[in-house]
């Protein structure tokens, strides 16, 4: 890892992710070792008629946000691996089994997660998750061939493995597709913008910046008006079927994060909030009757501004864990 690259993280997500502010760096520059064609677009390569698909080895812990073929192979026994999987906030990830040579009846294993799940805490949680948790994690040694292709509900997924004997392994190939309603995501950069709508559905939303962030809200249209506080009791937008909060924490379950502020009514922005937490999250909580909608922008905090807060800002919760 280059010497000037300065990490102040939590967990191993952070590490995999955060390397100079881009989160495909690491990926692209291992890429461009095997393909240089990647140095000019990687997005144009995705789009070329008849291209290549891209192919490279996947490590016992790896991110890999391309899409592609991707192979395991022990070297020796390897019993605590896994692989996050990231695309792009509006797109569903595809795992697709091409070749997998484990076995089972000796402790192999081979398991599809729908989502993250690091240190015990899972994203999306399991209040914002439209399935059980029992159904999210697809084993292949119960499965087998049979369920060939496993399918995201969000942008990202991940595997857990173990293979013990040298030279077994597996193959995977890496797909993905539109989602017209992005639920809950995980951003791959720390700076963007981005517009969450829930279209009559009774669901929660979660987008989450795994970086310190300051938010500004541009615009916000609920089917309910009340008000904006800032959280200090249990009183505030949660009776309310329709609204908006800012959660920040150190983890990655956000239903294990402080809720920091609470919007409840339609307005036109900006209202913007300064959280110093590892991981924030916008998270929009909708009834079903209503057409909701919450537009954001969001930029990393420069390290001046985490060692002198002012404004609008959480101090005490979140930049005491930095």
């Amino acid at each position: 890892m280059a010497p000037t690259f300065k990490l102040q993280c939590h967990f191993i997500l952070i590490c995999l992710m955060a390397l100079r502010g881009e989160s495909r760096y690491l990926e692209l520059r291992e890429a461009v070792d095997h393909d240089p064609f990647l140095l000019f677009s990687a997005n144009l390569k995705r789009e070329l008629p008849g291209e290549q698909l891209y192919r490279r080895a996947m490590r016992c812990l790896d991110m890999l946000s391309l899409q592609g073929q991707f192979t395991f192979t022990a070297d020796r026994p390897q019993l605590h691996c896994a692989a996050f999987f990231i695309a792009e906030p509006e797109e569903f990830i595809t795992i697709h089994y091409e070749l997998v040579s484990i076995d089972c009846e000796s402790g192999d294993f081979l398991k599809v997660f729908d989502g993250w799940i690091l240190k015990g805490e899972k994203f999306p949680s399991s209040q914002d998750h439209p399935l059980p948790m029992t159904e999210r994690y697809i084993d292949f040694c119960e499965s087998g061939l049979s369920r060939r292709s496993v399918r995201s509900s969000q942008n990202v997924a991940m595997i857990f493995f173990r293979v013990h004997e040298p030279g077994n392994g597996f193959t995977l190939t890496i797909k993905t597709d539109p989602n017209l309603f992005p639920c809950n995501v995980i951003s791959q950069t720390p700076n963007g913008r981005f517009t969450l709508v829930v279209p009559h559905k009774h669901r929660n939303c979660s987008f989450s910046i795994i970086y310190p962030v300051v938010i500004k809200i541009s615009d916000l249209t609920l089917g309910h008006f009340n008000g904006l506080q800032l959280k200090k009791s249990s009183a505030g937008c949660v009776g309310i079927g329709d609204f908006v909060e800012l959660l920040g924490g150190a983890g990655l379950d956000p239903s294990k994060m402080m809720p920091l502020a609470d919007l409840c009514y339609p307005f036109h922005g900006p209202a913007q909030m300064k959280i110093g937490c590892d991981n924030t999250v916008v998270r929009m909580v909708s009834s079903g009757k209503h057409v909701n909608r919450v537009t954001f922008e969001y930029r990393q905090l420069e390290p001046y501004e985490l060692e002198n807060p002012n404004g609008n800002s959480i101090q005490e919760f979140c930049l005491s864990t930095l």
